[in-house]
């Protein structure tokens, strides 16, 4: 059981930041709180990968409050994961690729889209300590008795009015993400949960 557990949550994390690394590497509009992290990153320094944890900190926090709960300390441990992997990709992996052309950049961010959305809803199924970007989606998903989709929506739009405030690379790209990457979670969650029932000898219906 543990041992499925780790698997869905270090994979899930690894193609969730390579999601994150080609939408920011497509130039055409980040996802919301990925432009926001960009967009500090150039205006006061330290990696993409650092502000992907020190902005998960701050979400932690909110996240307590919208919950009426005490911070979930634990995700600090989720998020450097998710800053160390974005980091491995902007840095290492994709370092030398740019894309080139409408076509390849739009390829790019929807590839991102879609592969970001498959790595949230599988390391969702870990039931470990969340990112509390994606905290912030089910805190308001039971704090207002949302869906999935809608609760992330909501999330990805806060991220975009802070990211315009912080000079954040907005685009096309950033609209598509902020009101698509819902819907697609929501698409790919029921099968791996189902997955992940089989797995453990449990069933129920989404």
């Amino acid at each position: 059981m543990i041992v499925r557990r780790i698997l869905f949550f270090s994979i899930g994390l690894f193609i969730l930041a390579l999601g994150i690394s080609l939408m920011i590497i497509a130039n055409i509009g980040a996802g919301a709180w990925d432009a926001l992290n960009v967009g500090l990153s150039e205006t006061i320094g330290l990696t993409v990968g650092n502000w992907v944890i020190l902005v998960g900190i701050l979400l932690m926090f909110v996240n307590a409050f919208l919950l009426k709960e005490r911070p979930a300390f634990l995700a600090i441990g989720t998020i450097i994961v998710i800053g160390f992997f974005v980091d491995f990709w902007l840095l290492i992996a994709l370092d030398e690729w740019t894309p080139s052309g409408l076509m390849i950049k739009i390829l790019a961010l929807v590839g991102g889209l879609v592969i970001a959305s498959l790595g949230i809803a599988i390391y969702l199924q870990a039931k470990f300590p969340l990112s509390p970007i994606d905290n912030l989606m089910l805190a308001i998903s039971k704090r207002f008795k949302l869906r999935y989709g809608v609760s992330k929506t909501i999330a990805e739009a806060t991220g975009l009015i802070l990211a315009l405030l912080f000079g954040g690379p907005i685009g096309i790209g950033t609209l598509v993400v902020t009101f698509a990457i819902g819907p697609f979670v929501q698409l790919f969650f029921p099968y791996f949960e189902r997955l992940m029932q089989k797995g453990t000898g449990g069933y129920s219906e989404t």
